[in-house]
């Protein structure tokens, strides 16, 4: 019984990746991930360029080789604009293969923002940052290696010889379309260890057509994001890092929230820092409810302005009878370009 268990959850998510207006991309250390966060978060840094990778793996216990695969590069910078305001310019690209079926996303997107001082001094101030994202993406699909129900033997296996009833459902296997976001950020330095930002970002206001089949419409749903987060150093040597991101998409949403215990290495100017992290996510299963889909550990290592980062995701949603607990891994890994400019305190540190 176990092992029929665990085929039909497998090709629950190996089916699932087709729910194009589902949920997008998610990383659980979404803040080493600004740009895909919100546009807003473009050049906002303490350095003048910023470079970050991203890697997630999920759901190898039940899917083995076919695990769900996500991974971003990034790439922004600031541009001094008069004496305290700044211009903010990136690129990301980033791509997501999801299931058996190769269901795959490939996004590349250039970003820009404006951070408007709106009141402070040199060592402490607040910021008002709009910013906006425009893009290009292709989605694609192995059309072969689809399971459907009909294919099901009837004693816990698959038997692809058998009729899907499905042939007529798809007439392509991929396609490009455009993509648009726009964000706001505003946030609050009181020095150069405390600090507190809150922003909101509206992904895929231009709603692309996103069915397989080109004589039918799926809009891909709008995405709305709200997050918000801070430091605050509570001693010589340790101090809270938290962090709460919203995410709604038609009928889904999820929420990521919780607290990371920043120990200092060295004095408070040094950029020397380990991390411990401890976050729940929760979601909902559409019209059944809510559900706490799992409980995240992290970890992050700061050294000079290079930062690594690593999380998993313990599955503790109904999924964990197939899963035993087993959820996802994430890497993350961050550099900063910083130069000779400084001018005093600039934003919180992401």
């Amino acid at each position: 019984m176990k092992n029929v268990k665990t085929i039909l959850v497998t090709c629950m998510l190996a089916l699932g990746a087709i729910g194009v207006s589902a949920q997008d991309i998610h990383f659980s250390q979404f803040y080493l991930s600004p740009l895909n966060l919100n546009p807003a978060m473009t050049g906002v840094m303490n350095c003048n360029i910023r470079l970050a990778a991203n890697y997630r793996n999920q759901w190898a216990s039940v899917l083995r080789s076919n695990a769900y695969n996500t991974y971003s590069v990034s790439y922004d910078q600031r541009i001094p604009v008069g004496r305290y305001d700044y211009f903010g310019i990136g690129g990301t690209f980033w791509g997501d293969e999801a299931g058996e079926a190769n269901f795959e996303t490939l996004t590349g997107k250039i970003s820009a923002s404006y951070s408007k001082r709106m009141g402070g001094s040199r060592g402490s101030a607040s910021y008002l940052v709009v910013g906006a994202e425009a893009g290009v993406a292709q989605r694609s699909i192995d059309f072969l290696r689809l399971r459907w129900g009909l294919q099901h033997d009837g004693e816990g296996g698959f038997n692809p010889d058998l009729p899907s009833g499905e042939a007529n459902v798809f007439n392509r296997d991929n396609f490009i379309f455009g993509d648009l976001g726009a964000g706001l950020l505003w946030f609050t330095v009181f020095d150069e260890n405390n600090s507190l930002y809150v922003g909101g970002a509206f992904h895929h206001l231009n709603r692309s057509n996103q069915s397989f089949n080109s004589d039918d419409e799926d809009l891909l749903f709008s995405r709305f994001t709200g997050h918000f987060g801070g430091e605050f150093m509570l001693g010589r040597r340790f101090g809270l890092v938290p962090g709460v991101i919203v995410m709604s998409q038609g009928p889904s949403f999820q929420t990521n929230a919780g607290m990371s215990f920043k120990f200092l290495l060295g004095d408070l100017r040094s950029n020397q820092a380990f991390q411990f992290g401890i976050w729940s996510r929760i979601s909902n299963k559409i019209e059944t409810g809510v559900l706490n889909d799992a409980a995240i550990l992290s970890t992050r290592f700061d050294y000079d302005q290079f930062s690594i980062g690593f999380s998993y995701d313990i599955n503790v949603s109904p999924l964990r009878t197939a899963s035993n607990y087993n959820g996802s891994f994430e890497f993350a890994l961050q550099y900063k370009v910083c130069g000779l400019e400084r001018r005093g305190v600039y934003c919180p540190n992401f």
